[in-house]
């Protein structure tokens, strides 16, 4: 299976739309990107940062071995040379790029320390740590990505901590409808609540609600005998402390994810993630692929987006601004606002203090604050990979590819060559994921439309260090809800464009079913 999507010109051009010379995003209010293909020896590529001799040691190299009795090349280093080769252990996710400057490493730990940092209301006695909320849903990044890993449901009468609920209405007016066309706004708040249930508040303002969840079982039987109970979530939402939400309310539920590998996910070249859209399932294989349009909100400029469960940021640094004004209610120069989500429905939480301090700058968290949050979250290396050569992971391996899996968890790119950082150029990296927005059914569906993603579809999650999160977190959940407590629950709730695969997995022999499992938990 070749997984570089370049190819003869007559195919390119009368296949995938998205492979236009220039790509309209949009009609009303035309988002062009122009992305010229360059030829070479007859073939059409959309990696504009290599020469031609680059090309054919690329597109070679991503191609996927036929041979499955052993280990392809570098296949340990999933992150390419920033590949942390640490012990494995709870820090497993924690470690820096294993090829960063001395003077990198000092940035990494001073972003570390300010993941970590907990930030308290204002006024306060401590400078430079206030300004917290007024209403929030952690006071650090660090309580949320726990041990920068994945996050979880909350159990039986807890407050969620690691899991957030997004809020959204759909557009009105002319006005909503066209700031969703360009890409304005990803989603209209709820005009109360905003885009986000906040589960706590400083001083006596009330916080907005509470998360609660009930769970159905669902009994799937698998091929062999073995039944498997899956968790169906109901989601609600109770003590609502500023009054009923719109009647329209569309609500999603998001767990935290793991931190590695950003950086890296980052410089993917974007002529390789364009080249593997399929929105039309023109090739006929039941997997359509779509591109998520973004615009960088510091600039304005249509870029890809990359992060978020439904591909909603473009970049690791607006990801990181937009959480800290979300989840903290701390002002960033991308979100200067010092009431975070606060509403002008919520008048006493925006009239409450905030944390700016003119002598430190113009927000409650100025750069080089965030820049050196987002440095640090860039550079979370990516573990090496365990029993590559393992007989019983080989076999996974290649039923993982023949159940079809790798049609959307891609495992392979090389990095641009154009990185901003000199440590992301040109690396060959694992992370079983092709960036892309694809239609997971029914079952998964969460009904609520972000930007150019429908209420079925969401990004494929990278897989890499999938195999570590119960050493890092203690827990083995999955999906963008935590509603899989493993795997091959996970797997059981694909539908959409992975029904084939899914039902592969089902209709395999139970020590086939072991040996993908083995594979998934070696990455």
């Amino acid at each position: 299976m070749i997984l570089f999507r370049s190819c003869p010109a007559d195919r390119l051009l009368r296949g995938v739309p998205v492979l236009a010379a220039t790509l309209t995003v949009i009609a009303s209010a035309t988002l062009a990107i122009s992305w010229q293909p360059v030829r070479a020896d007859g073939v059409l590529s959309w990696r504009n940062d290599l020469t031609p001799k680059d090309r054919a040691r690329v597109a070679k190299v991503v191609q996927t071995s036929e041979d499955f009795s052993k280990p392809e090349a570098f296949e340990t280093m999933q992150g390419g040379a920033a590949t942390s080769r640490k012990l494995v252990n709870r820090d497993a996710f924690s470690q820096f790029s294993a090829n960063l400057t001395f003077k990198q490493e000092r940035d990494f730990k001073l972003g570390n320390a300010l993941f970590r940092k907990l930030w308290v209301s204002s006024p306060s006695s401590t400078q430079a740590s206030d300004g917290l909320g007024p209403l929030y849903n952690s006071r650090a990044c660090q309580n949320c990505h726990l041990k920068d890993g994945r996050g979880h449901p909350p159990g039986p009468g807890e407050i969620a901590s690691s899991m957030f609920l997004r809020l959204s209405v759909p557009p009105r007016t002319e006005a909503e409808r066209e700031a969703i066309a360009t890409k304005a706004m990803m989603r209209i708040p709820e005009p109360t609540y905003g885009g986000q249930l906040q589960e706590f508040a400083v001083g006596d303002l009330p916080p907005e609600g509470h998360l609660r969840i009930t769970y159905e079982a669902i009994e799937v039987a698998l091929n062999g005998g073995e039944t498997v109970t899956l968790r169906k979530p109901t989601y609600t939402i109770t003590d609502l402390g500023y009054g009923p939400m719109d009647p329209e309310v569309m609500i999603s539920p998001r767990v935290t994810p793991q931190m590695i590998g950003l950086g890296l996910l980052e410089a993917i070249h974007p002529g390789d993630i364009i080249a593997g859209a399929d929105p039309d399932d023109a090739d006929g294989d039941g997997i359509s692929g779509k591109v998520s349009w973004n615009r960088n909100p510091e600039t304005g400029e249509p870029m890809i987006g990359r992060f978020g469960w439904k591909a909603t940021m473009p970049t690791v640094y607006s990801q990181a601004a937009d959480a800290f004004a979300g989840d903290i209610g701390i002002a960033t120069p991308s979100h200067p606002e010092p009431w975070g989500d606060c509403t002008p429905a919520q008048a006493a939480c925006r009239a409450m203090p905030s944390g700016i301090q003119a002598n430190l700058g113009d927000t409650e968290a100025p750069d080089p604050v965030m820049e050196l949050v987002a440095f640090y979250s860039r550079n979370l290396a990516v573990p090496m990979r365990r029993d590559v050569d393992d007989r019983e992971v080989l076999a996974g391996k290649e039923l993982f590819h023949a159940a079809g899996c790798a049609s959307c968890h891609r495992p392979k790119f090389v990095t641009s060559r154009e990185a901003e950082q000199k440590q992301f150029r040109f690396q060959l990296i694992w992370p079983y994921t092709d960036m892309l927005l694809h239609d997971m059914g029914e079952g998964l569906a969460d009904g609520r439309p972000v930007g150019d993603a429908t209420g079925r579809e969401w990004r494929t999650a990278p897989l890499w260090g999938t195999g570590l999160t119960e050493t890092v977190n203690g827990h083995t959940m999955m999906l963008h809800d935590g509603r899989a407590r493993n795997a091959l629950e996970a797997i059981l709730w694909h539908g959409g464009e992975a029904q084939g695969a899914r039902d592969a997995v089902v209709a395999m022999e139970p020590d086939e079913r072991t040996a993908l499992l083995r594979f998934l938990g070696s990455l």
